[in-house]
C-alpha cells in the first residue's frame, strides 16, 4: 500500500467525493483553485499508485504534510509508517486521536504560562523588581532562538507582547539606573526581530521604521555589536527589496562599526557586502570581503549576541551559504563551487542543530540548483530544488520564493532553456508562491 493511501484512509478518505473538499481547501491556501483532479485521476492515484502530475503535487503536499517521495513510498500491510512530517506539520494532527490534540495541549499550556508570567510582571509594576528582568531575559532568549525555526504566526503575538512589556518598563521610569542598559538592549533585540517580521511579511516601510527604532535602542544601550547588527538588518531589508546599492551601503556602515569586534556580527556584515556586491556585478568587492571573512573566522570569540544564538549569530554553515550565493549571483558554477554548495546544504540538513533554519536550508538548496544550472546540469538542478518546491505554503516566505524565482530566471536565460526538463521546471516554479498571512519567520539572512 502507498503511504498516500494509508494517510488518506487514516483520515477516513476513500473516494474522490471525500478527497476533493480537503483538497480544495489546500488548493485555496496555495491560491491554486483551478488545479483539481478528475475523480478518475484520484482513483488512479489511490488504487493504481500512479504518481500525480507536477501541477497537483504542491496541493497534495499542503493537504497531507508529507513530501511526494514519502507519500508515494510503499509501506507493508499492517505496518505503521514513521515518515517525518515536513517542518511546521504535526504527526498528531494527521489523524483523529482520542482526547485532546497535542498541539491544542501545547497552546492551552502556553496560555497558562503567559498568564502566570503576566501576573508576576504586574506585581513588579510599582518598581522593577527581581522577577521582571529574568523573566524578560528568558522570553527574549526564547524568541531569538525560535525565530528561524518556526512559522512567524506561531510567535508573533509573543514577540509583540514581550516588546510591549520592555517598553512599558522603560516608559515608567521605575527602574534603577543599573537596569536601564539591560532594558534598552532587550528593546533593541526585540525591535530587531519585529522589523525582521515585517520584512518577512513584505511590509518594507514598517520594517525600515522598526529598524530605526532598533538602532535607537541599541545606541541608548551603548552596545556597538547590536548597533552593527541593526545595520546588517537594514542591509538585509534592502537586499530583498532589490535595492543592492542601499544594501551595500548599510553593510559597509555596519562593517566599519564592527571592525574591532571579535564576535560573528562582523563576518555577517562582510557576507552581506558580498551578496549585495554580487548583484551589482562588483566581483572585486566580492573577492575582497569573502577573503577577509575567511581570515577573520579563525579569530572569532563568541560574544553576548552569539550566545543568544538564532538570528544573532553567524555560523560557519551560514558563512558558506553566503559565499555560495554571492558566487551563484555572479553566474559561476564549477566543481569546487558545487562542492561548497553541497556543503552548505548538508550544514542545514539536521533540524536538531541549534544553527538550523528552514529558510537557510531552502536558500542553500536554491543556490545549489543555481550553481548546477550554471554548469549546465538541469537534472541535478531539478533534484536540488525539489525539497523547496515541496515545502508547504506556510513555509514559503518571501526570501524562499525569490530564491526559487532566481532558479527560474536562470532556466529561462541559459542554454538549457530548450530542454524538456528545463521547461517543466520553469512552469512549476512559475506558480510557486506563499500563502498569506501565515508566513514563516525563518527567512534567509
Amino acid at each position: 500500500m502507498l503511504f498516500f493511501r494509508f494517510a488518506l484512509e487514516r483520515r477516513g478518505i476513500r473516494s474522490a467525493d471525500e478527497f476533493l473538499p480537503p483538497y480544495r481547501k489546500a488548493a485555496g491556501r496555495l491560491g491554486l483553485t483551478t488545479v483539481e483532479p478528475a475523480p478518475k485521476t484520484f482513483e488512479g492515484w489511490f488504487y493504481d499508485g500512479r504518481k500525480p502530475q507536477k501541477a497537483f503535487r504542491p496541493v497534495i503536499v499542503e493537504m497531507l504534510g508529507y513530501s511526494i517521495d514519502d507519500l508515494w513510498t510503499t509501506v507493508p500491510e499492517g505496518a505503521t509508517p514513521d515518515f517525518v512530517p515536513l517542518v511546521g506539520t504535526s504527526p498528531s494532527a494527521s489523524h483523529a486521536e482520542p482526547g485532546m490534540d497535542l498541539s491544542e495541549m501545547k497552546r492551552s499550556g502556553a496560555m497558562a504560562v503567559r498568564r502566570a508570567r503576566n501576573y508576576l510582571l504586574q506585581t513588579d509594576r510599582e518598581r522593577l523588581g527581581d522577577n521582571t528582568l529574568p523573566l524578560l531575559h528568558d522570553q527574549v532568549a526564547r524568541l531569538v532562538r525560535e525565530y528561524p525555526r518556526v512559522p512567524l504566526s506561531a510567535i508573533w503575538d509573543d514577540l509583540l507582547d514581550a516588546q510591549d512589556q520592555v517598553i512599558f518598563n522603560l516608559e515608567t521610569g521605575k527602574h534603577r539606573p543599573s537596569q536601564l542598559g539591560d532594558l534598552n538592549f532587550m528593546a533593541g533585540v526585540l525591535a530587531f526581530l519585529v522589523a525582521k517580521g515585517f520584512n518577512d511579511m513584505e511590509d518594507r516601510e514598517q520594517a525600515r521604521t522598526m529598524s530605526l527604532l532598533a538602532a535607537a535602542f541599541a545606541k541608548d544601550a551603548e552596545h556597538v555589536g547590536l548597533m552593527a547588527m541593526v545595520n546588517g538588518l537594514q542591509s538585509l531589508i534592502e537586499y530583498w527589496a532589490e535595492r543592492p546599492g542601499d544594501a551595500l551601503f548599510y553593510a559597509q556602515r555596519g562593517a566599519a562599526l564592527s571592525s574591532n569586534l571579535h564576535g560573528t556580527v562582523g563576518l555577517w556584515l562582510l557576507g552581506l557586502q558580498a551578496r549585495a556586491a554580487a548583484v551589482l556585478r562588483d566581483e572585486q568587492t566580492v573577492r575582497a570581503v569573502t577573503l577577509e571573512a575567511l581570515d577573520r573566522r579563525g579569530n572569532v570569540v563568541l560574544d553576548d549576541l552569539d550566545q543568544l544564538g538564532g538570528l544573532l549569530t553567524y555560523s560557519t554553515e551560514k558563512q558558506i551559504y553566503y559565499t555560495v550565493e554571492a558566487e551563484a549571483l555572479l553566474g559561476h558554477g564549477d566543481a569546487s563551487l558545487t562542492s561548497q554548495a553541497e556543503l552548505a546544504v548538508q550544514g542545514f540538513s539536521n533540524p536538531e542543530d541549534p544553527n538550523w533554519a528552514f529558510g537557510d536550508l531552502a536558500g542553500a538548496q536554491c543556490n545549489h540548483a543555481l550553481v548546477l544550472l550554471h554548469s549546465g546540469e538541469v537534472d541535478g538542478a531539478a533534484q536540488a530544488i525539489r525539497p523547496v518546491l515541496d515545502l508547504p505554503s506556510t513555509h514559503r516566505n518571501y526570501g524562499i520564493v525569490v530564491s526559487a524565482q532566481r532558479v527560474r530566471h536562470a532556466l529561462m536565460a541559459g542554454q538549457v532553456r530548450t530542454a524538456v526538463a528545463a521547461r517543466e521546471l520553469t512552469e512549476e516554479i512559475a506558480v510557486y508562491a506563499p500563502r498569506r498571512p501565515a508566513l514563516p519567520s525563518g527567512t534567509q539572512r
